[in-house]
């Protein structure tokens, strides 16, 4: 279905989000196009700029974007004592990459992306969040992120997952078995951290994979971040470690240890890190009652 009437780019989604729509100005359409794996379209809107569309999804926007990039990024790297090696699994536009290769003690970064045309058309389109390609930490692989993973056993101190929404056939990196590929991927104490969907469009399903997740990793949480053009305004991040210890928040590898403004960063800081965990009452008593 076309989603661009009367000069409106309208994000209709009835299974993910039913009864309810975000809507953009369009000033025009950069490109649109159908790739192996899926629709593709990139516009520019009146007041978020330009903006990545997959399959009717809205995937970022120039207006928001660090918020998410940042948060899925920092949560994990910050929470490592020694995040050398890096995993990223799709992120096709850049922006992921381009944060995580801005840590100081990242040494290599590895991203499995499995539509190139993503990644070519970020490249062409969308070069503020695609610099990250350019890094010489960057090693970008097309392909799948399973089957890439099957083949890297204990490699790697963080897995970074940033994929869209779990329809289709992203839902397999919503599931336990996920998880479990993940695990053995990690070195010892490693830590995964994945797009987890927003708690007030289904709490049920955050809870599900968290489940998932602990299945396999002995610490697991939930954080948010503030990005006005995901549905209902924010996204969370279900983050998992294989150190039993661990401390998500007060972590011991903080920011301040570094130097803040050579990151960077608009975005996260040391207190919107460790206050990305403080849930409202109800959410906390539904996902965290039988998690940790």
């Amino acid at each position: 279905m076309d989603t661009i009437s009367c000069g409106w780019f309208s994000e209709i989604q009835a299974e993910l989000w039913p009864g309810q729509a975000f809507s953009l100005k369009v000033k025009n359409v950069i490109h649109k196009e159908k790739s192996k794996y899926q629709d593709i379209q990139i516009i520019e809107t009146e007041t978020y700029g330009k903006c990545l569309i997959l399959d009717g999804i809205i995937q970022c926007t120039s207006r928001d974007e660090f918020s998410y990039q940042e948060m899925i990024a920092f949560l994990p790297l910050f929470s490592h004592p020694n995040p050398k090696k890096v995993l990223i699994v799709g992120g096709g536009d850049g922006g992921v990459a381009r944060e995580v290769v801005k840590h100081p003690l990242v040494e290599e970064v590895h991203q499995i992306e499995i539509d190139e045309r993503v990644v070519e058309l970020s490249k062409q389109h969308l070069p503020e969040m695609a610099c990250g390609f350019k890094s010489e930490k960057l090693k970008l692989t097309i392909g799948d992120g399973f089957e890439y993973m099957k083949k890297h056993k204990n490699e790697f101190d963080v897995i970074i997952t940033d994929s869209s929404d779990p329809i289709g056939p992203a839902v397999s990196l919503f599931n336990e078995s996920y998880y479990k590929l993940m695990k053995h991927a990690l070195k010892e104490d490693g830590i995964v951290c994945s797009q987890g969907g927003s708690f007030w469009l289904d709490l049920s399903y955050i809870k599900k994979t968290m489940s998932g997740c602990k299945e396999h990793f002995p610490k697991v949480s939930y954080a948010i971040t503030s990005v006005p053009s995901y549905p209902c305004g924010h996204i969370g991040f279900v983050i998992g470690s294989l150190n039993k210890n661990q401390k998500f928040i007060n972590s011991v590898n903080k920011i301040k240890n570094f130097d803040i403004e050579a990151l960077n960063l608009k975005y996260y800081t040391q207190e919107v890190h460790d206050a990305a965990f403080a849930l409202p009452r109800w959410v906390q008593k539904s996902l965290m009652s039988d998690i940790n």
